[in-house]
């Protein structure tokens, strides 16, 4: 049994509700995915979004022009204000991205994904600081400068990798950025600008980013970097399988700019992983399983301790990078796949939009906080390990003292996801895995995709409650407990039902 304190260690971190990631923002301008980010707040609330192709050509802000036998530039901005509008409206911010390379401004014409955002640096410095002054200058005079000085400004995308950066080059990366920081401050000196967005395994990207910035007087508000526990793809068509590095990993990786940078200036900046997930494949069917569920929960519980925020990556299945899905469920990122159907990880980002702010206690296999009202919330899982198998029997026993002071009894109220409730892919099995189920499908999906729910009332002795939970495998549940104050009147009988006098 282990005993809940009933005074709190401290504040629960919300670093895990900072951020979430989004497939390229020019998506934001569908239907389908405004509906998605939509019931995303209604039920999580995340206070800033980061994506891909601000700009891309796609966005169409970068508009070169000939004009009386010279070269002239015209930034529009026109989907921009859409997307940024729709996120306002939303309740959301825009934690901005800078890239990729307009193709009229690039050097080379290599480019990354589906949609062909192009990965080489400016052929003219200049005209790119252009860009970048026009861009948030507009922002400035549309929203306001006390409104933008909060969107932190991130300088491109996975730079050490030649997917994402020609060459990999970092002293091109390193003058890109000196020019678009600069860029970035002669708009406003109190705009957020930082980087340097590395994927796993580069951190010395981070302590040679450190060097050159302070060397070079760079402007530095904040560090990134990215967090992902795969191991090499193993194709199949239209998808992959990988193995994972236990979930402990991505706090590992969470830890390790601090560590790296103990002793400069930059160890004591705000810290961002402005990505973070198990596979880094928008094609990994374990995106949508229970088991992933399970396997993140300790990372949201703990993440907090390393990090100002860690940025699932993403909201919604509204993702082209290898090209438009093939399947509803097709190992999409997303917290939602297509039409808005709820994945398990989805229910963990809503259990824990639903716990407390004070912190009783955490351990390896659960999470107490406390509500102002007294209300207790309990996060508790089925330990995974990286083979997801669960790490003996298929069931799994917690059992917990809970303060509930002041009340003889306690409501109880259980919300459960696991293989079997609140994952909509196990239903879409059994019906047989249609690419694209009709409306009545949708329905039993939709159905199919909610919680499974319980109420109880139990006893409360010397100021406690005691939950026995045994939890199925990969099972993920919230169980909330608050104090009943019983305004039964004295005449209910429940064996007067149908008139009768009691015998």
């Amino acid at each position: 049994m282990i005993l809940v304190p009933a005074e709190p260690s401290g504040r629960l971190s919300d670093a895990w509700r900072h951020c979430v990631g989004t497939g390229r923002i020019e998506l934001a301008l569908r239907r389908d995915y405004q509906d998605s980010l939509a019931l995303l707040q209604r039920e999580i609330g995340f206070r800033y979004i980061r994506g891909h192709g601000l700009l891309s050509d796609g966005m169409g802000v970068h508009r070169p022009y000939e004009w009386q036998g010279a070269r002239r530039v015209h930034h529009s901005f026109t989907y921009v204000d859409q997307v940024v509008d729709a996120y306002l409206d939303l309740g959301i911010r825009p934690f901005l991205e800078l890239g990729f390379m307009p193709a009229e401004l690039a050097s080379g014409r290599q480019t990354v994904f589906w949609w062909h955002g192009n990965v080489t640096p400016p052929r003219d410095a200049k005209e790119w600081a252009g860009l970048v002054r026009a861009t948030l200058a507009h922002l400035v005079d549309r929203y306001g400068l006390d409104e933008v000085r909060t969107w932190p400004i991130e300088v491109w995308n996975e730079p050490n990798l030649p997917d994402f950066w020609e060459g990999a080059d970092e002293a091109a990366y390193h003058r890109l950025y000196e020019v678009t920081a600069g860029a970035v401050k002669d708009v406003d000196a109190e705009l957020q600008v930082g980087g340097p967005a590395v994927s796993p395994g580069a951190d010395e990207w981070l302590d040679r980013f450190a060097e050159f910035a302070e060397y070079h007087d760079v402007p530095v508000d904040f560090v990134s970097k990215h967090a992902y526990t795969s191991g090499p793809a193993q194709h199949v068509p239209f998808g992959v399988h990988q193995t994972l590095a236990p979930a402990q990993g991505l706090l590992d990786q969470f830890a390790t700019p601090r560590e790296r940078l103990k002793g400069t200036r930059f160890a004591e900046l705000p810290l961002h992983i402005t990505e973070f997930n198990s596979s880094y494949r928008p094609d990994n069917p374990v995106h949508d399983t229970a088991f992933h569920a399970a396997y993140l929960a300790p990372v949201l519980a703990r993440g907090g301790d390393h990090v100002d925020s860690f940025s699932y990556w993403t909201f919604s299945d509204m993702f082209e990078e290898t090209g438009v899905p093939t399947a509803l469920f097709h190992g999409g990122f997303g917290l939602l796949a297509h039409r808005q159907v709820k994945k398990p990880t989805y229910h963990l980002y809503a259990f824990m939009a639903r716990m407390g702010p004070e912190l009783l206690t955490r351990g390896d296999d659960h999470l107490v906080t406390r509500h102002a009202d007294g209300r207790v919330t309990v996060l508790a899982w089925a330990p995974v390990d990286a083979s997801g198998q669960p790490p003996g029997p298929e069931r799994h026993r917690l059992r917990l003292s809970v303060p509930v002071p002041g009340s003889r009894e306690a409501f109880v109220r259980r919300s459960v996801v696991d293989e079997e409730y609140g994952n909509a892919r196990t239903a879409w099995q059994r019906m047989g895995s249609p690419r694209s189920p009709g409306p009545h499908w949708l329905d039993v999906l939709h159905e199919a995709a909610e919680p499974a729910r319980r109420h109880l009332r139990l006893p409360v002795e010397d100021g406690r409650v005691d939950l026995d939970l045994t939890l199925a495998r990969h099972e993920v549940t919230l169980v909330e407990v608050s104090a009943v104050a019983d305004e039964t009147p004295p005449w209910s009988d429940e064996r007067r039902l149908l008139g009768r006098e009691p015998q």
